[in-house]
């Protein structure tokens, strides 16, 4: 058993003028036909709109994975038909990854456990003088994992041009003769708005900067081209890209990688392991992607992840952009019809973006109105900083200082919060969930919401009485 994977993407791009949204359906996902009960009465089929957060599993992944199942083996451990069947897999998963991303022939693809983790990796292998440059609109998985460096934190732009603008200013005050790292999104969680990354990329290489694409929010909307796109590393989660089973992708060049201590020391991560005569001990390790992979590999996880690859590149992300873009007008204009609604926005209503809008309801609590959509209309959102706070409070102008929580603060129904309300949606998500949305939210903001609702344990529920009777 292996993972064929032959078709090599283009970078990120606009559909093609022949990709017909129209003739691309739904991906079959995982839960498309779940039914969740209404506090109103009866049930309706969940209208899954949180994809940012996790999206839901493709049905051809949980497919394989379970064909794969009764062949589970010890990978790299065994020399039983199981185990080597599981460690071609495996690497052949690896292969399928490196094609999907469109890597250089020496780059190194590194599993993890996530974006974060990946990150998180690539911040433990830099060199000790490296200068990290990073936008204050990153996820807190790209802001945060820096530390041990020195970091320079980017005001939030305006505009794409404006992103290169500050970056290059920044760049061209540092340190000339030291290593640096410039770490970009290429789509926002919060806003879905695409940065201009290959710009980006040259301007870190211009000032003898490497970059870094966390395409947690692209790679699952857009084909993502390394070489293309001119980026050292790229770093995703499965779990955003119909693969669930937490793991995660490291993709890029191999020297930092190769020539840094191993992310975890352990069994895997190790080539020999000798006894000195002194009683220590002495390790070579691993120079291949191994080096950062020790312990047992998640191979269900990475084998899931190959599938996900191979299923999008086969479905034609031509198609898939163009019906994507489809699902966004739709919610722009429906969103457009309500004047309490405001989308957050840094580059603009007109800015190219996939299937992510975060927005504020005047007069409502986002936590309220979140919990509202969920009771009252079976549609799952997510409310919050979206684990972008300083992003968040730039957008809704508020003061930096102020403490706010990635979940929805303590905030009555009514009452103002420091949060926001995020719909997201992909490649399975059917038309009737979208328009059911936009009709839950003319609804909600024309009439109110039908019940009563308190807070509880930092969350806005509903309280189980009818409003108004």
């Amino acid at each position: 058993m292996s993972v064929d994977a032959t078709a090599t993407p283009a970078a990120v791009s606009a559909p093609s003028a022949d990709a017909d949204p129209a003739c691309a359906a739904p991906l079959p996902v995982l839960g498309r036909d779940v039914t969740v009960p209404l506090v109103t009465g009866g049930e309706v089929v969940y209208a899954a709109l949180d994809y940012a957060a996790s999206a839901p599993a493709l049905q051809r992944v949980w497919d394989d994975v379970a064909a794969y199942a009764p062949y589970y083996g010890s990978v790299h451990r065994g020399a039983g038909y199981l185990s080597q069947l599981s460690t071609d897999l495996f690497e052949n998963s690896r292969t399928t990854v490196a094609e999907f991303l469109d890597c250089r022939v020496d780059d190194q693809v590194v599993f993890t456990r996530s974006t974060t983790d990946s990150l998180n990796l690539l911040a433990a292998v830099l060199p000790a003088d490296c200068q990290v440059f990073v936008f204050e609109t990153e996820h807190h998985a790209s802001l945060l994992p820096w530390s041990a460096h020195r970091v320079t934190y980017l005001d939030a732009p305006r505009t794409p041009a404006q992103a290169v603008e500050i970056l290059e200013r920044a760049l061209a005050s540092r340190d000339p003769y030291g290593p640096a790292l410039v770490c970009v999104t290429g789509a926002s969680n919060v806003t879905g708005e695409l940065w201009p990354v290959r710009e980006l990329a040259a301007a870190a290489h211009a000032h003898g900067a490497r970059i870094v694409l966390d395409a947690a929010q692209l790679a699952p909307h857009h084909p993502v081209s390394v070489r293309d796109l001119d980026v050292d590393w790229v770093a995703f989660s499965g779990h955003k890209l119909y693969a669930p089973f937490g793991s995660g992708v490291l993709a890029g060049r191999a020297d930092w990688l190769r020539d840094a201590e191993p992310y975890l020391a352990g069994g895997g991560a190790s080539r020999t392991v000798t006894r000195r005569a002194d009683g220590g001990v002495d390790v070579q390790w691993h120079t291949t992607a191994a080096r950062h992979e020790a312990g047992s590999p998640n191979v269900i996880g990475v084998y899931s992840i190959a599938s996900a690859c191979k299923a999008l590149t086969e479905a034609g992300f031509d198609h898939l952009v163009a019906r994507e873009q489809q699902l966004i007008e739709a919610v722009r204009s429906g969103l457009a019809d309500v004047p309490e609604v405001r989308v957050l926005s840094l580059f603009g209503d007109d800015a190219p973006r996939v299937g992510v809008l975060s927005f504020v309801v005047e007069g409502w609590n986002s936590s309220h109105f979140a919990a509202a959509l969920s009771a009252e209309y079976g549609i799952g959102v997510r409310d919050g900083l979206f684990c972008a706070h300083p992003l968040v409070r730039t957008l809704l102008g508020s003061d930096p200082q102020v403490v706010g929580e990635c979940g929805a603060p303590e905030a009555a129904p009514g009452e103002r919060s420091l949060n926001a309300i995020r719909v997201s949606f992909g490649a399975g998500t059917p038309d009737e969930h979208i328009d059911r949305f936009v009709r839950a939210v003319k609804e909600l903001v024309r009439n109110g919401a039908r019940w009563n609702y308190h807070t509880e344990d930092g969350r806005c529920v509903p309280s189980g009485v009818v409003a108004g009777r």
